[in-house]
C-alpha cells in the first residue's frame, strides 16, 4: 500500500502529516497529487468525505516550497474559490496546518465581515488566497486585489461553483487570469453537463475518479421514514433523542425551514443553533464553533453547510426535507461517515417529496428503504399560529422564554419586546395592530382615571386620522379627563369580562391615528399580544393562553 513517502512530497510536507498521524494517503489523494506535481490540469472526482481537499492542498504547498517566490503586493500564487464561507475557513486551516513548516502566507476573503482586514491581509502579496467569488470580485474592482501573477486556480466543490448562479463571476474570475496557468476542479458530483461546462476553463485535463459520480459512501446506512408534513417534527424529536443519536445534522430547503425547525427544538430542550445565509458569518462561526465543541447536539441548517463542513463523530444527518436538487443529497449525507467511520442517513418524506427520493434513486441508483416510524415520546403540539410547516409571521423571539408584560389579547400587536429585542409587526387583515385600525375594526385603549380602570375609547376606522402631534389630546401621552376627541365617540365604562392578566394596571401613552402605538403598564414590558396595550403587575416569567399550555407540558 502506497504511503505519502512515495508521492514526491518534500520532507517539510511530510513531518507536518507525521505530526497529524497521516501516514495512508486516501484514493483520491494517491491519484490527484502526482498528477498535480506535474503540472496537469485535473478534474476529480470522489466521494464526500474522501479527503479531497488534501488532495490539492498538499501538492500546491509542495509547489510553493520548491519555488519558494514572494508574490508582488496584492498578488498571490494559488487562488482557491468555495461556494461558501464554511468551506473557505475550513480550507485555509488545512492550508495551515499541512503547511506548519512552509509557513506560507495565506488569507481568507469572504462576504458577511468587514472588509478592512482582508485589504490589509493582501497588500503585501499571498502565497495563497481562498475566496468566495463575490466578495474577491469586490476587492478587484476597488483595486485591493489582482489576479495577473496568479499561477494556480482551484474551484473546490466544481459542480456548485460552475452551477448557473456562480457562472458569471466564474467567467469574469478566469477572464482575470493569466493563460498560462493550471486549473484544478475537485468535487463530489460532476454531472455531464457541468463538465462540459468545465471543459471551457481546462487544457487536456486528466481526470481522477475514484468512485462512480454520485455514488453515497457505502458506510452510511440510508433510510426514509413516509408521513405526513404535520407528524415531522414528533418524528424528529423521538429520533434525535434516541440514545444512539449523539451528534445530528437537520437539512431543510430554506432559511425560514431552519429557523421554524431550530424554534421547536427550543421547545423541545434539545440543544441546537441553525446557519443558513441570512445568519451573519460571527453567527455561522459561533453556531459551528458550538457544534463542533459538543455545547449543542443538533446542528440546523440549509444546504449551505452540505458543502464541505468536516465535524467529527457526526453520527445522524436528518433530511427534515428533501433537496429538490438529488446532487445536494449526496453533499447532505456525506457529513456523516467520515474518516472511515459509519453513519446514518434517514429522510423523512412527506407524500409532496416522493418525486425527489425517486430523482435522488435514480442518479446514486440506489434504493432508499422505506421504515416503520420510530417509537418514542411524542413531541408536545406548538402552540396555535406556530406551525413549522405553514406560514407563521410571529418572530422566533417571541417563543422565546423570558418575562411578559400580560396584555390585552386583541390580536397580533405593533410592537412587541421579547428578551429585549422589539418587534414590530402585526396582521393587517381585520386584526388590531399596536393602537392602529384595519378594515374598520374598533381598536380599544386602555386608560387609567381617577385610579379606575375603564375600557378605553373606541373609535371607528372613520375617526381623527390626523397626526397625533396634531391633536391636543394626545400631546401628553394621555387622554384629559372630560374631554371626547372628535369622530364617533363612545361611552366609556368599566370592562368587567377582562380576564385576570389581561387588565393594564398602569398609565401609559395612548397614540392613536395611522400610527402604531402601544399602552404601557407600570413596570411591564410589551408583549406581541397586547394589541397596542401594555399590562402592568404580573410579569415574573408569566405565559398565558397556548404558549402556556405547551411550556407547561415540557415541563411535566
Amino acid at each position: 500500500m502506497t504511503d505519502f513517502n512515495n508521492l514526491g512530497l518534500p520532507e517539510a510536507i511530510l513531518r507536518a502529516l507525521a505530526d497529524q498521524k497521516h501516514v495512508t494517503p486516501t484514493k483520491i489523494q494517491e491519484a490527484a497529487i502526482p498528477a498535480i506535481l506535474a503540472g496537469n490540469d485535473v478534474v476529480g472526482i470522489a466521494q464526500t468525505g474522501t479527503g479531497k481537499t488534501g488532495a490539492f492542498v498538499l501538492p500546491l504547498l509542495a509547489r510553493l516550497a520548491a519555488e519558494n517566490k514572494r508574490a508582488p503586493a496584492r498578488a498571490n500564487h494559488v487562488l482557491i474559490l468555495a461556494p461558501t464561507r464554511e468551506l473557505a475557513s475550513q480550507i485555509e486551516d488545512s492550508v495551515r496546518s499541512y503547511g506548519a513548516y512552509v509557513r506560507p502566507r495565506t488569507a481568507v476573503v469572504v462576504g458577511g465581515v468587514a472588509p478592512g482586514g482582508q485589504i490589509r491581509a493582501m497588500a503585501n502579496g499571498l502565497d495563497v488566497l481562498v475566496a468566495t467569488p463575490g466578495r474577491l470580485l469586490d476587492h478587484i474592482s476597488t483595486g485591493a486585489a489582482t489576479l495577473a501573477h496568479t499561477q494556480v486556480i482551484v474551484l473546490d466543490e466544481a459542480d456548485q461553483m460552475l452551477d448557473l448562479g456562480f457562472m458569471p463571476a466564474i467567467r469574469r474570475l478566469m477572464s482575470m487570469l493569466p493563460r498560462e496557468r493550471q486549473t484544478i476542479l475537485l468535487s463530489a458530483t460532476m454531472p455531464k453537463e457541468i463538465r462540459q461546462l468545465a471543459s471551457n476553463f481546462l487544457r487536456n485535463p486528466q481526470e481522477i475518479a475514484v468512485a462512480p459520480a454520485s455514488k453515497p459512501i457505502e458506510r452510511i446506512e440510508q433510510s426514509a421514514i413516509a408521513l405526513d408534513n404535520q407528524a415531522k417534527r414528533g418524528v424528529l424529536g423521538a429520533i434525535l433523542q434516541s440514545p444512539d443519536c449523539t451528534r445530528a445534522i437537520v437539512f431543510t430547503r430554506t432559511k425560514r425551514g431552519a429557523d421554524r425547525v431550530s424554534k421547536f427544538l427550543d421547545f423541545a430542550r434539545i440543544p441546537c443553533a441553525a446557519i443558513h445565509g441570512n445568519k451573519s458569518q460571527n453567527q455561522r462561526e459561533r453556531a459551528l464553533d458550538a457544534f463542533r465543541d459538543g455545547h449543542i447536539k443538533v446542528l440546523v441548517a440549509t444546504d449551505i453547510a452540505a458543502r464541505g463542513i468536516d465535524v467529527d463523530g457526526v453520527s445522524h444527518v436528518i433530511n427534515y426535507e428533501l433537496p429538490n436538487v438529488p446532487e445536494a443529497y449526496v453533499h447532505r449525507i456525506g457529513r456523516t461517515a467520515r474518516a472511515g467511520k459509519s453513519g446514518i442517513a434517514i429522510a423523512l418524506v412527506a407524500p409532496d417529496e416522493r418525486a425527489f427520493l425517486r430523482d435522488i434513486e435514480r442518479l446514486t441508483k440506489l434504493q432508499v428503504p422505506f421504515v416503520a416510524t420510530p417509537e418514542g415520546i411524542p413531541m408536545p403540539a406548538m402552540p396555535e399560529g406556530a406551525s413549522l410547516n405553514e406560514p407563521a409571521e410571529r418572530d422566533p423571539r417571541s417563543f422565546r422564554g423570558g418575562r411578559h408584560g400580560h396584555g390585552n389579547g386583541h390580536g397580533h400587536g405593533g410592537q412587541h419586546r421579547n428578551g429585549g429585542q422589539r418587534h414590530r409587526g402585526g396582521n393587517r387583515h381585520g386584526e388590531q395592530r399596536g393602537g392602529e385600525q384595519r378594515h374598520g375594526e374598533q381598536r380599544h385603549g386602555e386608560q387609567r382615571h381617577g385610579g379606575q380602570h375603564h375600557h378605553g375609547e373606541q373609535r371607528h376606522a372613520q375617526g381623527d386620522a390626523r397626526p397625533q402631534e396634531a391633536r391636543p389630546d394626545h400631546a401628553q401621552g394621555q387622554q384629559p379627563q372630560g374631554q371626547q376627541p372628535q369622530g364617533q365617540r363612545h361611552e366609556h365604562h368599566r370592562r368587567a369580562d377582562a380576564p385576570h392578566g389581561h387588565q393594564g394596571h398602569g398609565k401609559g401613552p395612548h397614540r392613536g391615528g395611522p400610527k402604531r402605538g402601544n399602552h404601557r403598564g407600570q413596570g411591564g414590558k410589551r408583549h406581541g399580544h397586547g394589541g397596542g396595550h401594555q399590562g402592568g403587575g404580573n410579569q415574573g416569567g408569566g405565559h398565558s393562553g397556548a404558549h402556556a399550555d405547551f411550556v407547561r407540558s415540557l415541563t411535566k
